[in-house]
Parts: C-alpha cells; sequence; structure tokens
C-alpha cells in the first residue's frame, strides 16, 4: 500500500505531466516479456531493424525479471510538457551514490556484467542508449503517443471539473482512491509506505506501457504516480473511415467517424492515423464541425485537443436509437 498525504494546500496542487523519458524507460519492460504487454506489438514489430543497432546488452540489463527499474530513470517530471532532453540532462546529472543503490536494488543477487564498473561510465553509457533508443523508435512514433497521452490528461481535467477531485483519482485506476485528504495506491503488498507532500503537491503522470499505477517512492524526492492512460488499446489501431449510416448521410462518412470517435478526446495528428488520411484533412473536418457545434477544443501545449459537444452527443445519440 502505498500513501500519500496532500496536507493543506497540496491538494489545489495536485498536477499532470507528460515524460517522454518516463515512457522510454517503462518501455523497455516489453522486450523482456512482450506477451504482458500485447496492445504493443505492432510496435514491437516495427521497430524490431531499429532495435537491432542500439546497445541492446545495456538497455536489457536495466530492468530485472520481474519488470522492475531503476528508480532514476523516472525522474519527476519538471513541466506538464517535459522535453527528453532535458529529462536525459536530468538523470546525467543523478549522483553516482544514487545510481548504485537504485541499480543494486534492482539486481540484490548482483549486477549484470554491462552495469558493473566505475558509476560515471555506467551512466553515461545509459544516457547514451536511452537517447539512441529514442532516436530510433521513440521520436518516429512520439506525435501518436503523445497524442493519445494529452488527450487522458484532457479527459482527467474534465473529470475535476464536473465531478471533482475524489471522482479524478477514482477514474484514474482501480487500486487509486482518495480518502479526505490521503491518496492511497493500493498494490497487494501489506508493507505501507506513507509519504506527506509538505507542500510539493503531486505529479500524476499517464502511460501507454504500464497496466497499474506505479510511483519511485523516496521521501527525499517530489512525489509522483505513474497511472496506466485511456485509451492506449487505440495507439498502433489503424481504423478506416465509416459511421453510423444516419450520420454518414448527413455529414459525410469521415465525419460522422469523427463524430463517433471524438466521444472521447483527440488530436488531429491521432486522428488522421486511426482513419488512414492526412492531418491536413483531418484538421478541415474537424473546423466543420466545430463550427457546427459538433465539437469543442481545447488546447493543451502545442495541441488542440477535440471533444464531442453535447449537441454533437444528442446528434450521435439520436443516430443510434
Amino acid at each position: 500500500m502505498l500513501e500519500y498525504d496532500l496536507s493543506g494546500t497540496d491538494l489545489a496542487a495536485v498536477r499532470f505531466a507528460i515524460s517522454p523519458l518516463t515512457e522510454l524507460a517503462l518501455s523497455l519492460r516489453t522486450w523482456q516479456d512482450p506477451g504482458r504487454f500485447p496492445l504493443h506489438l505492432p510496435w514491437l514489430t516495427a521497430t524490431r531493424r531499429a532495435r537491432e543497432g542500439l546497445d541492446t546488452e545495456l538497455l536489457v540489463a536495466l530492468s530485472n525479471e520481474r519488470l522492475h527499474l531503476p528508480d532514476f530513470l523516472t525522474p519527476r517530471p519538471r513541466t506538464p510538457m517535459t522535453r527528453i532532453a532535458d529529462e536525459l540532462a536530468v538523470v546525467s546529472s543523478t549522483p553516482a551514490a544514487v545510481v548504485r543503490e537504485d541499480v543494486a536494488e534492482v539486481h540484490p543477487a548482483g549486477l549484470p556484467r554491462v552495469l558493473r564498473g566505475p558509476t560515471e561510465r555506467v551512466l553515461g553509457r545509459t544516457v547514451a542508449a536511452l537517447a539512441d533508443y529514442w532516436t530510433a523508435c521513440f521520436e518516429p512514433w512520439w506525435p501518436r503517443m503523445r497524442a493519445v497521452l494529452e488527450a487522458d490528461v484532457v479527459h482527467r481535467g474534465r473529470v475535476t471539473a464536473r465531478e471533482g477531485t475524489s471522482s479524478m483519482f477514482a477514474d484514474l485506476a482501480p487500486e487509486v482512491s482518495l480518502d479526505g485528504d490521503v491518496v492511497r495506491v493500493s498494490s497487494g503488498s501489506a508493507h505501507l509506505r506513507r509519504g506527506i507532500t509538505a507542500g510539493e503537491g503531486l505529479t500524476l503522470v499517464p502511460s501507454l506501457f504500464t497496466r497499474v499505477t506505479t510511483g519511485p517512492f523516496d521521501p527525499a524526492e517530489a512525489p509522483l504516480l505513474v497511472y496506466p492512460a485511456r485509451g492506449a488499446g487505440t495507439v498502433w489501431q489503424a481504423e478506416r473511415p465509416g459511421g453510423p449510416d444516419a450520420l454518414a448521410g448527413i455529414l459525410g462518412e469521415v465525419r460522422a467517424r469523427l463524430v463517433t470517435l471524438l466521444e472521447s478526446p483527440a488530436s488531429s495528428t491521432e486522428l488522421g492515423v486511426r482513419l488512414g488520411v492526412t492531418t491536413s484533412a483531418v484538421n478541415q473536418h474537424l473546423r466543420a464541425l466545430r463550427d457546427a457545434g459538433l465539437l469543442t477544443s481545447a488546447r493543451h501545449g502545442r495541441s488542440v485537443l477535440y471533444l464531442r459537444s453535447e449537441l454533437g452527443d444528442a446528434l450521435h445519440a439520436g443516430s443510434l436509437g
């Protein structure tokens, strides 16, 4: 059981952030046991050749058979839309003692050969391997991943505004709840780890590469929880244009499909991939639907996310009934 006491004004200081480094690090677990992450098999297949040129020995050694990773690889994001270069710079500055402790905790029976030797050298090789991994296997796919993560954050904001913070936490995952000022994460373990945020607030990070809510817990570090993002099952999914016949007869097939898909927030980039059309074409349809009052839009970072409006909900519901 993990608990965070959001004392004082910390309940209002709960914030969301998207961390490319967290996604990069957690994705290493798919190398160890692809069967546990069937949603990402299309991506693993598409990046197989690119992975052959990476420092595979080191990257595989960073996790163990239980798929645990050193905590220093998932630092708390400093901004809502952190850049990978900035996060890798944070990892590069990790004190040697912290690196040794975190790696030893992942490999208590003894370090793999590639992680032995001077800590500064191991850390430098780790950062270089992660940077190469990002360029080869993540950078081409990151807009698609980020769109799903941004949509999740917008959804959480809407739940908070409509139903309150307790509902938002309950919506994160079955194992998460808010009781008064205390956030509880049930892990199935009888061991209780409890932290008081003491004015630092709590950062929530959505991830496509976790199935349960976790968090590197260190009383000396700022509080952080990584939770499973909504829509992870759609990130590699390609959808053909189509929609309910009644809607398609009025709006056309692509616009009808957009109204159907936008039950949850999404960006034009994500929608273009899922529909198999260009982003510019999707943007034209989205603007027309928004101008007609069927969609609403909100900016998150550099992206604009779209969602069905109440009028769009009513039109969609009517087409089904």
